[in-house]
């Protein structure tokens, strides 16, 4: 009996610096599915000449966006692991998945350990998050919140030995500033809406649940409550989890991250005193309709522009490149 395959799936935008390292650690899957936001650069081109699968979609926020690729996309396997461009998968997690998924219990997913690297160093203690759902059935896999979304597995979750690196300061720290700028703003935009839904948290489940990804829901629920927030981040990165051990790039990054939480901050509470004003006189606002979703189908290299296909305008991976445009902007 053939062992069971592993389908990977990269999120891009604009990725033509990071995209090839990554497509280079994971070349042993023969199901590899670009998931682009509408790249300008050669991303796209990057993709296709490796062999890769590309669906293409307007970003609107990243969990509806990460679940209509899990919904939509046509993979070969059963199995499908997820990982961004500048992220790189180890050869010990590359064995350590391939053997999860070949004697599967009951689990559904599978926890990764991720390193963080900057100024060539491993961020060993000062990492915010160190583990990561990224090994799922797709079916059984969900998420939510607009920014850093939260996995939801439909069943129980497994753990894998073996790293998964990442270098998120890759293009500099003017790109990581830019994109941790809009990045606060979906976290705002989340705040705000957690605080009409008065969405609840548990100080015994931020401490002490068994789950990490349920843990964590619950710690950044108390968190958002704290007073001084941009403060009580630096400590705890630098002095609780002892970020001064990473030297010079732990304390970087710990004010990086401070800063970071000033900008949710401040975004916060711009949206709080704009909800604040009176709404414009409707007759003096001249109406925007938002572009109903259109779903266009492109050809892979090779194959005809009117070729059609078993699945429709549906992406499929041996047939054709699969362009869904809807509504929403790009990070």
């Amino acid at each position: 009996m053939q062992a069971p395959g592993i389908s990977v799936l990269i999120l891009t935008r604009n990725e033509e610096q990071d995209l090839p390292g990554c497509l280079q650690s994971v070349a042993w899957s023969d199901d590899i599915h670009v998931y682009d936001s509408m790249s300008t650069d050669a991303t796209v081109a990057i993709a296709q000449r490796f062999g890769a699968h590309v669906t293409q979609r307007v970003f609107d926020n990243w969990a509806s966006h990460q679940n209509w690729g899990l919904q939509h996309i046509r993979f070969r396997h059963p199995w499908v692991f997820y990982i961004d461009a500048d992220e790189r998968m180890t050869p010990e997690l590359v064995a350590q998945a391939r053997a999860a998924v070949r004697a599967p219990r009951d689990e559904v997913a599978f926890r990764v350990q991720r390193r963080d690297f900057f100024l060539g160093t491993w961020l060993r203690h000062v990492q915010t998050s160190p583990f990561y759902l990224r090994l799922f059935r797709p079916e059984r896999m969900r998420y939510e919140r607009l920014v850093n979304p939260v996995s939801i597995p439909d069943g129980p979750a497994g753990e894998l030995t073996g790293y998964l690196d990442h270098y998120p300061f890759s293009k500099g720290v003017t790109h990581w500033i830019t994109r941790h700028n809009n990045y606060s703003g979906l976290e705002a935009m989340q705040i705000i809406e957690n605080r009409r839904a008065e969405a609840a948290f548990s100080l015994a489940e931020a401490l002490f649940a068994t789950d990490f990804h349920r843990r964590r829901a619950h710690q950044k629920e108390l968190f958002f409550r704290l007073p001084l927030r941009p403060l009580v981040k630096f400590a705890i990165l630098y002095l609780g989890k002892r970020g001064f051990l990473d030297g010079r790039a732990g304390l970087t990054y710990a004010m990086l991250q401070s800063i970071y939480e000033y900008f949710i901050v401040l975004k916060t509470r711009e949206l709080e005193r704009s909800m604040a004003l009176p709404a414009p006189d409707p007759e003096s606002v001249c109406p925007e309709s938002a572009p109903a979703p259109v779903h266009q189908s492109l050809p892979m290299p090779g194959m005809a522009a009117d070729g059609e296909g078993e699945f429709g305008n549906l992406p499929v991976a041996s047939a054709r490149q699969t362009v869904a445009v809807a509504g929403g902007r790009n990070p």
